[in-house]
């Protein structure tokens, strides 16, 4: 593909949502019937597919985002266009609000989010035609804050377009799909899978009969107490490998599972030593309790920076999309600038504008 620069480059399309954040900060997360005043209200950009879109490009992608606002939202798209993203595809819908994210906020960074679609899911290829044609891309990143068949037509398209040919495809199923729309989700045609323990667990509820709870997923601390790192990987790991292993899921997906403060870990089927151990286990980065300020924006930071890792690797060692060649120590290596990126995120109030860049992170990292 062939930029402004003439130079051959990776670049990412990002179908999905944009919302205007609105951040209320709360002692605690407020109970059912009760009345809580907030300290303090603040408006920023966010949504989960322009937030992602961002840390692509402040991880040193190319990325365009493609998604829809009303007439009270054109200065989130002068955000992305600040971060460096491509927003040129994007559309102004003039008889829609722009969706929404009512944020409850704690002192300790802990969040509480109730979404409005608002423009979201006021598209269709009438009004916001599908770019997959006329904008040339390697990889594809979705989520699943617009509407689903939205989604499944992107993911669909890119899976049979001449070019570029074996564009590499990330699903970040948040907020989790029905069960009827994972049962209808093409998992053939993904290649990396990403989500936190909760939506994996999710995911494979979705794909078992209604009689599989989630009980019988995972090993509960019958003493009320927080399981320990190891008891908690044990548990991932065994939930990727169900979820890798059934009939529904393709034999092709990778799947990345983020446990917040323990870590992240990671089930690929395709290292290049075909060996019985195809996981990679990175412990997060270690954040004093105190320094948390805001989680909102992590796990779509985490998400930007595994595609930008991925797309350097592919770039630096001509890597196909179908990461037949990829060696544990690339993958730990990603995973590991990933959790570096979400603790500096953290330690930052809002979503987009906490998400660090490059340079920030290499030097959380020493390097």
């Amino acid at each position: 593909m062939t930029r402004m620069d003439g130079h051959s480059r990776l670049s990412c399309l990002v179908r999905g949502s944009i919302n205007i954040d609105e951040f209320f900060h709360v002692p605690s997360i407020v109970r059912p019937g009760q009345t809580l005043s907030s300290t303090r209200y603040e408006r920023r950009a966010g949504g989960k597919g322009a937030n992602q879109a961002v840390a692509i490009a402040r991880a040193g992608q190319y990325v365009f985002f493609v998604g829809a606002v009303g007439n009270d939202g054109r200065w989130l798209l002068d955000e992305l266009e600040r971060f460096n993203v491509c927003a040129d595809n994007a559309v102004v819908i003039n008889e829609e609000q722009t969706g929404r994210a009512i944020i409850q906020l704690t002192p300790e960074g802990e969040n509480s989010i109730i979404l409005h679609r608002g423009a979201n899911y006021r598209i269709s290829p009438a009004v916001l035609p599908p770019y997959q044609d006329r904008l040339e891309y390697t990889h594809l990143l979705l989520q699943n804050e617009i509407p689903f068949d939205v989604t499944l037509d992107y993911l669909n398209h890119s899976s049979t377009r001449s070019h570029p040919s074996n564009t590499t495809t990330f699903f970040n199923p948040s907020p989790m799909p029905t069960p009827d729309e994972i049962v209808q989700f093409p998992w053939e045609k993904l290649d990396w899978l990403i989500v936190n323990e909760g939506e994996a667990l999710d995911l494979l509820q979705g794909m078992e009969s209604s009689s599989t709870s989630r009980e019988s997923q995972m090993t509960r601390d019958t003493n009320g107490q927080q399981p320990a790192e190891t008891d908690v990987v044990a548990r991932a790991s065994k939930v990727l490998h169900t979820l890798h292993d059934h009939p529904r899921s393709s034999r092709k997906l990778n799947v990345i599972c983020t446990l917040g403060a323990n870590g992240v870990l990671a089930l690929v089927p395709h290292f290049t030593q075909n060996n019985n151990d195809e996981l990679v286990y990175v412990p997060a980065a270690k954040i004093d309790p105190a320094e948390v300020c805001d989680t909102t924006g992590a796990g779509d930071c985490f998400t930007g920076y595994f595609v930008s890792g991925l797309m350097d690797l592919q770039h630096s060692k001509g890597v196909d999309a179908a990461t037949t060649k990829l060696e544990k120590e690339d993958v730990a290596g990603i995973l590991e600038r990933c959790v570096h990126a979400a603790g500096l995120c953290v330690r930052r109030p809002g979503a987009m504008g906490s998400i660090p860049s490059r340079d920030e992170v290499s030097a959380a990292m020493g390097l």
